[in-house]
């Protein structure tokens, strides 16, 4: 088994998923049908891919304050990813996640990992810990 700490953005639940490395930046905004929790954008090369209960790792978000919204969405609908991993922070992503954690929901962690380690994780069996202790 192998491991990697990951630096902890939000704490959240400690879950496990398959890894879903995204190839392209995306838009949450019009990129993910919050009612499926599958990549929608047309353009996006994972088009069709379901990023609900997997371990989804973002190299760049693109859009406005609107991805809040649809991640806020995902959480509600139990299609969220079962943890999210960013290159960069987003603060305008993870907004989405703390107004769901204010309104009692129970919340995805959130963590960055510079992409590098992107492929090696990319279609693994991920558990993540509440600390950001990835193991695959």
């Amino acid at each position: 088994m192998t491991m990697i700490q990951a630096e902890l953005l939000l704490p959240g639940t400690p879950g496990s998923g398959r890894g879903l490395a995204l190839t392209e930046p995306i838009s949450f905004w019009g990129g993910v049908d919050p009612k499926s929790g599958t990549i929608a954008d047309v353009r996006h090369p994972e088009r069709g891919q379901a990023i609900a209960g997997r371990t989804l790792m973002v190299p760049s978000t693109v859009g406005s304050c609107s991805g809040a919204a649809i991640l806020l969405e995902l959480v509600h609908a139990g299609r969220a990813p079962a943890a999210l991993i960013l290159h960069e922070p987003d603060a305008i992503l993870l907004l989405g996640l703390i107004v769901a954690k204010e309104m009692g929901w129970d919340v995805p962690i959130a963590l960055r990992l510079d992409r590098t380690h992107y492929d090696a994780l990319h279609d693994r069996d991920i558990s993540v810990d509440s600390t950001g202790l990835l193991s695959f």
